[in-house]
């Protein structure tokens, strides 16, 4: 398989790249990976598809992991962000909170479908806009 094309890290579309990628990984199931780990991925891959969003309409961004805050710097724009979409802030713990021993519950299966899914509607929400 090959790896997608590569473009430089001002084009959208590397950001999507990379989101697609984040989110093989989240889905990838390899045995022994935890399932926050896995939730770390698809939260990375909804914050890099939106940030491409934001780099299509050039809309400067902060590099943070709070996905309601990189949401809202779509508000007002000319298209309005899908309800569906905004619940990808509840994917923003899986940033940090989840990433370190001793500092968060284990994340169940229903939640790790429920980023899955999260995950992909944002990245296919971006891949139309893009």
């Amino acid at each position: 398989m090959r790896p997608p094309e590569r473009f430089a890290p001002d084009d959208p579309r590397e950001w999507l790249n990379r989101a697609k990628s984040n989110l093989a990984l989240a889905k990838s199931r390899v045995p022994n990976a935890y399932l926050e780990d896995l939730c770390f991925e698809a939260q990375q891959s909804a914050e890099k598809a939106i940030k491409g969003v934001l780099i299509r309409r050039g809309i400067e961004f902060p590099y943070v992991h709070d996905l309601a805050q990189l949401l809202s710097l779509l508000d007002g724009d000319d298209e309005s962000v899908p309800a569906e979409i905004l619940e990808a802030a509840g994917l923003t713990p899986f940033a940090v909170i989840t990433r370190y021993p001793g500092t968060a519950r284990p994340v169940t299966e229903q939640e790790y479908e429920r980023a899955i899914a999260t995950a992909e509607a944002v990245v296919q929400w971006a891949d139309r806009l893009l």
